[in-house]
């Protein structure tokens, strides 16, 4: 698992997201412990996850099923 920079953000799922540019990964660690990486999410989809009222219902409106994925921790 690479090192991606994580943020702690406010969420009764999500314990913090992180963002690799170069490779346009979306790395999300939810408070059970699992760690999934979301791959080709543009920078944008990152921000406005980032600054989302509520991180999980963005996730599962705009993440979830439309981008590929893979659990890595």
């Amino acid at each position: 698992m690479s090192a991606i920079a994580m943020i702690p953000v406010v969420s009764s799922n999500v314990e913090s997201i992180g963002y690799e540019e170069g490779t346009q990964t979306l790395r999300v660690k939810f408070l059970n412990g699992s760690v999934y990486d979301y791959k080709n999410v543009p920078i944008m989809e990152f921000e406005q996850l980032k600054n989302a009222q509520s991180v999980g219902s963005y996730l599962n409106r705009n993440i979830k099923g439309n981008y590929t994925y893979e659990k890595v921790g």
